[in-house]
């Protein structure tokens, strides 16, 4: 189970929904509080069976065989730059969010989620010991967080689904305090919900609007992804 779990996250999910549930007391004591990442593997091994028994959905926590080009793109980006608190605009089933977790353990990270079962899961996370995270479940368009209030903001296949693309990015680019990280489809698909097709000339256009010019761009495997720079001042 080691190898095909995310243990960690995983023990809290299911340590969330059961306190949720008032069900903590089928851990035992000394798995059902803390820092779920002070637990060893056979301690989240444990939770996992137990959450398993008791119905708890795991499969969002199984390891797929390697990462998306497009999530590594910006991990690498990411890896570069001195970073403390991160917003996640439309986390979705956390393929981003989850290695990105893993990886920084030290950021201070919000997801900004509108999705009722996607933000029930993320809390989940929260108070099942990933204390790092914290859920905030409003519209990215309607300004949900103050002005400069993250290092980074990522918009991972998420502005393809909004209607207002104008909205979201003028608020992505008031949250962040550096940088707006963007990766979108490059090339029409069948997706239904997919209702835009952001190209390098539109997304120049709405950063335009929002203030931010100095944007890079690179390809990936059929997506765009966009590195929006912050003037300091």
């Amino acid at each position: 189970m080691e190898d095909r779990y995310y243990l960690h996250f995983g023990a809290a999910c299911v340590r969330g929904q059961m306190a949720r549930q008032n069900k903590l007391h089928l851990l035992g004591n000394g798995l059902d509080v803390g820092d779920v990442f002070a637990l060893s593997a056979q301690q989240c091994q444990q939770i996992l069976q137990i959450g398993k028994q008791n119905g708890v959905d795991l499969h969002l926590f199984k390891k797929t065989s390697s990462t998306l080009p497009r999530i590594s793109k910006v991990m690498g980006f990411l890896k570069g730059v001195g970073l403390e608190t991160l917003v996640d605009v439309g986390t979705g089933r956390g393929a981003f969010l989850l290695p990105f977790l893993q990886q920084f353990p030290w950021v201070q990270v919000t997801s900004v989620e509108i999705s009722p079962s996607r933000v029930q899961l993320l809390q989940d996370l929260s108070r099942g010991g990933v204390g790092n995270l914290s859920v905030v479940s409003k519209d990215i368009c309607q300004n949900p967080l103050p002005p400069n209030s993250a290092d980074v903001v990522t918009l991972l296949e998420v502005l393809e689904h909004i209607p207002n693309v104008a909205d979201a990015i003028l608020s992505a680019c008031s949250i962040a305090k550096k940088y707006v990280v963007v990766s979108v489809p490059s090339k029409e698909d069948n997706n239904p919900e997919h209702i835009h097709l952001l190209t390098k000339p539109l997304l120049t256009q709405y950063f335009g609007q929002a203030g931010v010019t100095n944007l890079q761009f690179d390809g990936v495997n059929g997506h765009l992804v966009m590195i929006a720079k912050k003037e300091q001042k």
